[in-house]
């Protein structure tokens, strides 16, 4: 049996990876690999011995930078995609404890299934603060309103092989994790699981950083965005149109009050000229969006050193 790749970005944060590692040795013993990215740690960057002193097999990848949670999962794919030739499950998780190890054979199981690509960690419950639950509701609306899909997962993914090619081949995956495997047309099953309890301290991550996370997620379905909202624009623009017409008629028959027509004349043209801008602002947006996304870069440029595990790989 081959073993369980593990992918995890860790950034600032050993005591917690070590608590993760310590519970992935415990559960699976020898049957995992380990692949951490250090994403550009300066106070505490990740050393080797993490994983040479539960003797445990795997590599650190030491980024040159910070770039970002989304893009180090993305070189740590890249890697197992490119270096490791009998992958054949792998593991995305965070190193911080919310995804529980206990509920990896959840995920696995679901991939037994032939027709299964991708298994993905759908959370029973949310346990943050009623604000955060409310804007995350309002969020998941819009989402589903401007792209016509329902994204309610994050990191937490177990995959195939195969799947795995197709994936870090995708230029959205730097971008957005989650929302690159939706627009995979993988074959994706949703697994309910228990959320872990954070080990230590609290998350980095703030308000305004969650709001540019789901802005990404946007961003990979810029296109379906923007004939959604053309759409509404359209048929705003129309309505415009054809108020302006019951008003001129309304104006000839004698009927509308002096000074009526003029504002109700100014309020339609507002509202058409208003449309035709958002709908160019939209259009601008998507061309800069798509412009912009070019194929991934070499992930070898990212990394400053790998080091590996003084237990040699056994398969």
């Amino acid at each position: 049996m081959k073993k369980l790749i593990i992918v995890t970005p860790i950034y600032e944060d050993i005591k917690s990876a070590e608590k993760l590692f310590s519970e992935l040795k415990s559960q699976f013993d020898n049957e995992i690999f380990i692949v951490a990215i250090d994403d550009g740690s300066v106070k505490k960057p990740v050393n080797i011995d993490i994983l040479n002193n539960q003797d445990i097999e795997g590599v650190i990848l030491g980024l040159v930078k910070n770039v970002g949670h989304q893009q180090a999962i993305a070189i740590g794919l890249q890697y197992v995609e490119d270096k490791i030739d009998w992958a054949e499950r792998i593991v995305v998780m965070d190193s911080d404890g919310e995804d529980n190890p206990a509920t990896i054979p959840t995920l696995l199981n679901a991939l037994e299934n032939d027709s299964i690509d991708v298994s993905v960690g759908k959370r029973k419950k949310r346990s943050e603060g009623n604000k955060f639950k409310i804007f995350y509701k309002i969020y998941k609306a819009i989402f589903r309103l401007l792209t016509g899909r329902s994204i309610g997962f994050g990191n937490f993914t177990a995959i195939k092989i195969n799947a795995l090619k197709r994936i870090v081949k995708m230029p959205e995956i730097s971008t957005h994790f989650a929302a690159c495997i939706l627009s995979s047309k993988l074959r994706i099953s949703e697994q309910l699981l228990d959320r872990g309890k954070r080990y230590y301290g609290q998350s980095n991550s703030n308000f305004v950083g969650f709001a540019l996370h789901g802005f990404k997620a946007l961003m990979i379905f810029s296109e379906e965005v923007l004939v959604r909202v053309g759409i509404f624009c359209a048929y705003i623009a129309f309505l415009s149109i054809a108020g302006g017409f019951i008003a001129i008629l309304l104006k000839f028959l004698g009927v509308a009050t002096p000074g009526w027509f003029s504002i109700v004349m100014g309020v339609f043209v507002l509202v058409f000229l208003q449309t035709g801008t958002l709908t160019l602002m939209t259009l601008l947006l998507t061309g800069v969006i798509k412009n912009n996304v070019q194929e991934n870069a070499s992930y070898h440029s990212f990394i400053e050193k790998i080091f590996k595990s003084s237990k040699k790989i056994n398969n």
